[in-house]
């Protein structure tokens, strides 16, 4: 067993790990740890060096939150302890803080969103806690949470503003240091920024030459902004499907890190998420919330953009709605041009049907589901009008079944 300490803006982050690598090893060069490393020849292949995929989602609880909620938890005193503890989380927090109760005896109270996903909803219940839904935003939350605070007495557990949350998510870049000791670049998913600035503070104390990036959803990217600004600054109207990582505004404390350690923060599209998840899924077969994609994300959207490796990209999280899920996969194929929807306008004659299918298959594109719509305002009564969902095998093969269909005098309309 070996120890690991960094220190920085008094923070200091420590963990016991086992010495496993002389270097990046290849997955079958060592065993498998429950948060491993694990090296993407797919991700190596786009981006032109070698990249590895820290696994926070395999860890227990479904993401990194375990790390800071369970070192702020365990610092309590034994009266602070008998309080009780209070959270405001859209799941994966909420996660963490309830095991880290279960297994520290402290009982605990979460606020959650509504719309929070069922699986997290679900998670949080069966590790103990109590739950209240508030809100729509995890910053909704946070003001009932202070009020707890104030009248029980419950010592809250901010999800990132804390400085020994902070030194808890940092334990996963001294775990990176130990897996990969001549890592590179370190490409991390940012929301409040607990995770970011912790793996910043862990990993520049040693290795100053490392790159760290930061990456959020284009619509909660409250970092750009605040850094622009010199201090944490709101970012209205979040729309993501990346509700891990859609926080209004950074911390303090996570905020004065980034500034001062990371060597930039980046955003990504909702499309680019969509993508990164369905990549991964096929490609490393590992299953990603969207918050937890976002490294990867920024990494397919720079394909062709040398980087300096060896790469980890951080994989926060893994607490996803199979119901979210699909419709996320359906919107990553139309994104990476593997799903085709369009209406087009035929006779309404026995038949025509049947050759408009006919012609699909004719250029092997794959028919997932047909509208039929005989009534309407702008239909005449000789005429049909049918939607169709395709799947195809590219952006390629979207353009040849579009140029055969419009080649044969479809009239094809997009909604």
């Amino acid at each position: 067993m070996g120890e690991g300490l960094a220190c920085a803006h008094g923070i200091t982050v420590a963990v016991r790990f086992r010495r496993r690598h002389p270097r990046c090893a290849r997955p079958a060069q060592r065993s498998r740890p429950s948060h491993p490393l694990e090296y993407s020849r797919a991700l190596a292949d786009r981006v032109g060096t070698e990249v590895y995929l820290k696994c926070e989602n395999l860890q227990r609880a479904g993401s990194f939150k375990i790390r800071g909620a369970y070192t702020r938890m365990a610092r309590l005193s034994e009266e602070e302890k008998a309080r009780g503890v209070v959270a405001a989380s859209a799941g994966n927090h909420a996660q963490g803080v309830a095991l880290a109760g279960q297994l520290l005896g402290i009982d605990v109270k979460v606020y959650m969103p509504h719309g929070a996903p069922m699986p997290k909803l679900t998670a949080t219940r069966a590790y103990g806690a109590t739950i209240e839904q508030i809100g729509t935003t995890i910053d909704e939350c946070l003001v009932k949470a202070r009020e707890w605070e104030a009248q029980t007495g419950a010592v809250l557990i901010h999800p990132f503003d804390h400085a020994d949350i902070v030194a808890g998510q940092g334990t996963a870049g001294l775990e990176i240091l130990d897996q990969c000791p001549d890592v590179k670049t370190i490409v991390v998913s940012a929301g409040g920024g607990g995770l970011l600035s912790g793996i910043a503070v862990a990993v520049k104390a040693s290795r100053p030459d490392v790159r760290i990036v930061g990456v959020q959803a284009e619509q909660a990217a409250a970092y750009p902004l605040s850094l622009a600004a010199g201090k944490p600054v709101a970012f209205e109207n979040m729309q993501t499907m990346a509700d891990g990582i859609a926080v209004g505004m950074p911390g303090d404390v996570p905020f004065a890190l980034v500034r001062d350690l990371v060597d930039g923060v980046e955003t990504v599209s909702e499309e680019a998420l969509s993508r990164a998840l369905l990549f991964l899924l096929e490609r490393a077969k590992l299953v990603v919330e969207p918050a937890g994609a976002a490294a990867v994300a920024h990494l397919l959207e720079r394909a062709g953009q040398r980087l300096e490796g060896p790469v980890v990209a951080v994989l926060s999280g893994g607490n996803i709605d199979p119901l979210l899920l699909l419709r996320i996969l359906r919107h990553g194929m139309a994104a990476a041009g593997r799903y085709l929807q369009f209406r087009v306008r035929v006779s309404d004659r026995p038949g025509h049907l049947a050759k408009l299918l006919a012609d699909c298959a004719a250029v092997d594109a794959n028919v997932l589901e047909v509208e039929h719509i005989r009534t309407g305002t702008t239909i005449t009564v000789d005429e049909v009008e049918i939607g169709l969902q395709l799947e195809t095998r590219g952006p390629q093969h979207c353009e040849e079944v579009l140029r055969t269909l419009r080649g044969k005098g479809y009239q094809l309309k997009f909604s």
